[in-house]
């Protein structure tokens, strides 16, 4: 939560005393260090087509069989036993689990060949986030650090919007990614552009009844008066440190500064957050569960102004170690149909067509994807295991060419047959239609300058 410290002084890493400091533990902003690897050379894109970007991270790897590539010709172990359901897109067929979404796929870009080669979550997810392959690849249980520090495209946007900024440009709900055992995924965080250029991550449970984000009141004891006194205390030692500091870590420093309070002070931020002001039906239609709130959550922030929201699935209630999320190494077609596809199904469908009422979703981007895909053949438990070799993604809005599919598999749904898609490709294709050209060069830690992206614009999506 957010709070004015009342304690002793924090010692910061340029080594002066600060008292009445902002804390910020569910944005992780003290977290955020003043070290920071060099400017960027920011190129604009041609045109920006979205404004927004909402990517909904389907943690866990969710089946191209039972999604978007059904395949009704192979035999029952590889098929499973769903039928595929016509759409509003001529030819195009997903699962019969996808009702509601087969009713707006003429919005939606379904790709079919989506490849890493990487069958370990972490690892193929750290390729999925950064657009860059891990350091080896099928490594589970990766953590975070060199060689593979490459800033996630969430950081990455977070950095080329937010330098002016006095909001946070890249918002991370409800919660990080991690494995079993509370091992963090590398490929979330800035990498080594440094701290201060992470993302901001909010844990929040937006399905609970009266839910706040932590840290948008002020704590206890603390009324305006007090605050307002505080924040001219904070001014002067600013002020008085900038005589002691470079340029740069003191204008960092102040850029941080105007990002915490302005989630306090910002009157369409604090609305966003406020999930009581949507009508009871609106919050029903996304599904009153931590992921279809939390999406509800990200259309409140693209409103709000906010251009780059990550949604990550989280892991229901009491779900086993080994098989949590879409990670269905047991009972796959159960799971699927009892858990996980109706909520996916309702939200996502919700999502679209809110944005498409609004007026909203010609101008923001939806990806719908996870780290990799399921086995082709079913296992001796009934599941499904990790397959990098091809899976599917979906794109819709934000000027993506609705009513289309990019890219085939095989026959039996296990290696690309035609197009391949790389996460470096989603990357430039994202970077595009928020108007940043791919080739925009960023610099390590070294000085050494790097394009944010190597790979290429998705053919026929835009």
């Amino acid at each position: 939560m957010i709070s004015i410290l009342d304690s002793k002084s924090t010692r910061l890493c340029d080594g002066i005393n600060r008292r009445d400091w902002i804390s910020l533990g569910g944005l992780s902003l003290l977290g955020m260090g003043l070290g920071d690897a060099k400017a960027a050379s920011y190129k604009f894109a041609k045109e920006r087509k979205a404004k927004a970007c909402i990517f909904l991270y389907l943690t866990g790897g969710p089946p191209q069989h039972e999604t978007w590539d059904p395949k009704p010709e192979a035999p029952i172990e590889i098929r499973g036993p769903y039928q595929p359901i016509s759409t509003t897109t001529v030819g195009l067929k997903v699962c019969e689990l996808m009702p509601k979404t087969a009713l707006l796929t003429n919005k939606i870009c379904v790709l079919r060949s989506m490849m890493t080669n990487d069958n370990a979550h972490s690892s193929s997810g750290y390729s999925m986030l950064t657009g860059t392959p891990h350091q080896p690849m099928n490594f589970e249980n990766a953590k975070p650090g060199a060689p593979n520090d490459t800033p996630s495209f969430a950081a990455i946007i977070q950095k080329l919007l937010g330098s002016a900024s006095v909001k946070p440009e890249a918002i991370v709900l409800p919660e990080h990614i991690w494995n079993d055992g509370g091992i963090t995924w590398p490929g979330q965080d800035a990498g080594f552009l440094g701290r201060a250029n992470n993302p901001w991550l909010i844990n929040c449970h937006p399905e609970s009844a009266g839910f706040q984000i932590p840290g948008l009141t002020l704590a206890e004891g603390i009324n305006d008066k007090r605050f307002d006194e505080r924040l001219k205390i904070l001014e002067s030692v600013n002020n008085g440190a900038a005589k002691n500091q470079s340029n740069k870590n003191q204008k960092q420093f102040e850029n941080q500064t105007k990002q915490a309070l302005n989630l306090m002070n910002g009157e369409a931020t604090r609305k966003a957050f406020n999930l009581n002001l949507e009508p009871d039906s609106m919050r029903e239609r996304y599904g009153k569960n931590r992921w279809g709130q939390s999406v509800l959550l990200a259309r409140r922030l693209v409103e709000s102004g906010v251009p780059m929201i990550q949604v990550n699935w989280t892991r229901f209630e009491n779900e086993p170690q080994g098989s949590p999320s879409w990670d269905t190494h047991a009972k796959n077609a159960e799971k699927l149909k009892k858990d996980l596809m109706p909520v996916m199904d309702q939200s996502y469908s919700a999502l679209l067509e809110d944005l498409e009422y609004r007026g909203l979703l010609k101008d923001t981007l939806v990806v719908w994807a996870g780290e990799f895909g399921r086995t082709p053949k079913h296992n001796g438990n009934a599941g499904r295991d990790h397959w990098g070799h091809v899976f599917s993604a979906a794109l819709a809005g934000g000027g993506i060419k609705g009513g289309q599919v990019i890219g085939s598999s095989d026959k039996t749904g296990a290696y690309v047959k035609d197009q391949p898609i790389r996460p470096q490709d989603l990357h430039a294709t994202i970077y595009t239609q928020m108007g940043i050209a791919p080739d925009t060069e960023i610099h390590d830690i070294q000085g050494r300058p790097m394009p944010i992206c190597r790979g290429q614009i998705i053919k026929n999506a835009v």
